[in-house]
């Protein structure tokens, strides 16, 4: 009985369970949904709620009606958003495997911001630091999400151009970034993978072990070697980054991120 249990975990046969909070980490019912909503209490992925506002959703004049945005306006408001948030997020709290961003309309998932880290230590502090921020005069509303694998959670007619149910389907509607600023962010990982990987050539040691000991995930809660290991590392980071300290004040006291 309990493997049979466990087989069913948050697919559609578990009574239970709530499937769409598993697979999205969201739910349409919300509290007052049938099935449990189990929040976890590690996770590498984060939830930022509705935290991107498209400009096509929300330009109006005063009359009520819509204002014309065209989709390369759009692409440049997004980008800018998107470039902005991973940056900072990175920068302060750790690597990111991926960034993604729901397109969708339904209130439980429009502007919905995932972002899973490399190390779930960097997701807890994250959420522990984001909920006392701001962005656009907004207060950000952060938590751990069940979510890892992207796969799952999205809705594969729409990727194929076939989703019938529009903005209000209840899986991911993911937006695309532009491929130039896909290469510069996820092109940093890259770049920072072969600069260790020189350095352990230079000291006869195999890159693929040095790989393992950085990754090395704590299973959710981490001893105190390993972040002790991540607060240094983040110490020289930022005494090397001043540049990036002051973009980052800049930005807020301009009442961004």
């Amino acid at each position: 009985m309990a493997e049979y249990l466990a087989s069913i975990f948050g697919t559609e046969k578990d009574k239970v369970n709530c499937s769409f909070y598993f697979k999205i980490g969201a739910c349409k019912h919300g509290e007052r949904c049938s099935r449990l909503h189990n929040k976890p209490t590690f996770s590498q992925t984060i939830l930022l709620v509705n935290l991107y506002h498209n400009p096509q959703n929300t330009a109006q004049t005063a009359d009520g009606s819509h204002t014309s945005i065209t989709d390369v306006e759009v692409q440049e408001h997004y980008d800018e958003f998107f470039n902005e948030v991973f940056t900072e997020v990175e920068d302060k709290y750790g690597e990111i495997e991926e960034m993604n961003v729901c397109d969708n309309l339904g209130d439980h998932l429009v502007g919905n911001v995932y972002v899973k880290f490399r190390r779930e230590e960097d997701a807890e502090k994250a959420v522990a630091d984001l909920n006392n921020r701001w962005f656009n005069g907004q207060p950000v509303r952060a938590e751990l999400s069940p979510v890892t694998d992207f796969r799952e959670a999205c809705c594969r007619q729409y990727e194929m151009g076939e989703c019938t149910r529009g903005g209000f389907c209840n899986f991911m509607h993911l937006k695309p970034i532009s491929r130039e600023l896909r290469r510069k962010l996820y092109g940093r990982r890259r770049r920072r993978n072969r600069e260790v990987e020189k350095i352990c050539s230079a000291k006869s040691l195999p890159f693929d072990q040095s790989s393992r000991s950085r990754s090395r995930s704590p299973g959710g809660r981490g001893d105190r070697r390993s972040r002790s290991r991540d607060r240094d590392r983040h110490r020289d980071r930022s005494r090397s980054g001043s540049r990036g300290r002051d973009r980052r004040r800049s930005r807020e006291r301009s009442g961004r991120f």
